[in-house]
């Protein structure tokens, strides 16, 4: 059986720093998952997830090389939000990276944590939606 210290100790090392005042100790709390697990993960997986949404609208044909930027934020914001096997597949990608406590804490708290996941996920597409249009209008 794989050595869970190691993993843990791997799967921490990876994450990027952030600006947050974190504290010494981490607590058990949702908002501490956010600031510790969440937001590091979303920030490493920051091309993937956005690779990952253009390919969903590729897939859906959504028309994001016509529409106008607002029209092309309301389309990724109606994806993100009504897509489940999307919202499923980005819940893996963020979830394949906690620790062992970070993990048993979200199975106690899941419905907590995705809401949180996913609108972090969501505010982070949004924001780079330009970017996602280049990457679904680009040629493969």
């Amino acid at each position: 059986m794989p050595d869970t210290y190691s993993f843990d100790e791997a799967v921490a090392a990876l994450r990027p720093a952030i600006g947050a005042d974190l504290g010494s100790t981490p607590a058990a709390t949702p908002d501490d998952i956010l600031h510790r697990a969440l937001r590091p993960i979303l920030k490493l997986h920051n091309q993937r997830l956005l690779h990952l949404v253009a390919d969903y609208a590729r897939d859906y044909r959504l028309p994001l090389g016509t529409a106008a930027p607002a029209d092309c934020e309301r389309l990724l914001d109606e994806l993100l939000r009504r897509n489940a096997r999307l919202q499923h597949t980005l819940t893996g990608m963020v979830t394949s990276l906690f620790t062992t406590a970070e993990y048993a804490f979200y199975r106690r708290h899941r419905p907590e944590i995705n809401r949180r996941l996913l609108e972090l996920t969501r505010q982070r597409v949004l924001s780079q939606a330009a970017a996602v249009v280049q990457l679904v209008t680009e040629p493969e």
